[in-house]
Order: structure tokens, then C-alpha cells, then sequence
């Protein structure tokens, strides 16, 4: 089958190399850090947070979304130099910078978001 838009290479995961990462795993912990090297095995994080959602009292989520508008300010929290993370803990992976987090009615409903075609009506 012939790509109607020959010019388009498909994403890769080489794309996040040198970019803040969020690593979500299926428990309680998730990793924030700059990937610096990814293979079969897993990814290397440099300047990372490793967070435990067991250790507070925000959803995986708000915890992303504060380390977003935090990173937005120049400021990360860290508290591992590097570290390395086994692909097979990891349910997903995105840039940083990809979180959503604006048109947010508040920190409580975060996840009740209004479609823009209804905020368009008002």
C-alpha cells in the first residue's frame, strides 16, 4: 500500500531522547527525567524523580500536572542523578511537555474537562 504522505516518518521512541519524560507504571510509582538512552532492556533517566504515589496524597496524575506547570517555571524536582528503568515496568511513555494541563476547572475536577465545542457556545 502506497503512504499518501510519503515525506511523514512514523514516531520513535528515539524522538524523546534529550527531552523530560513521564514513565507510568501500572502500580504506584512514576518517573520523571530527561531520557537519555533507551534499548531492549529499558531507559536511562538522568536529573530524575522518582515518585511514589504511596508516599502522598496526589492522584499519579495531579502529581504529573504540578511537575509540568513547576517545569514551565525552570524549576524540577529531583532526587536520583540517573537512573535506570526495566521496559517491562512501564505501561507508557510521553515527553513532558505533552501533558495537558490547561482549560483545567480545578486541581478536584481535573478529570472533568468540558468539550471545547461547549466552551465555544458560552
Amino acid at each position: 500500500m502506497n503512504d499518501p504522505h510519503p515525506s511523514r516518518r512514523r514516531p520513535s521512541l528515539d524522538d524523546l531522547v534529550g527531552r523530560r519524560v513521564v514513565l507510568d507504571t501500572s502500580g504506584p510509582l512514576i518517573y520523571l527525567g530527561l531520557l537519555e538512552h533507551h534499548d531492549d532492556r529499558g531507559y536511562w533517566l538522568r536529573d530524575a524523580d522518582v515518585h511514589d504515589r504511596n508516599d502522598g496524597h496526589s492522584t499519579k496524575e495531579m502529581y504529573i500536572n504540578q511537575a509540568h506547570e513547576l517545569e514551565k517555571t525552570g524549576a524540577i524536582n529531583i532526587n536520583r542523578r540517573r537512573v535506570f528503568v526495566e521496559r517491562h515496568a512501564i505501561m507508557s511513555i510521553s515527553a513532558l511537555d505533552d501533558v495537558v494541563t490547561d482549560d483545567r476547572p480545578s486541581e478536584h475536577d481535573a478529570w472533568m474537562v468540558e468539550p471545547r465545542e461547549h466552551q465555544a457556545e458560552r
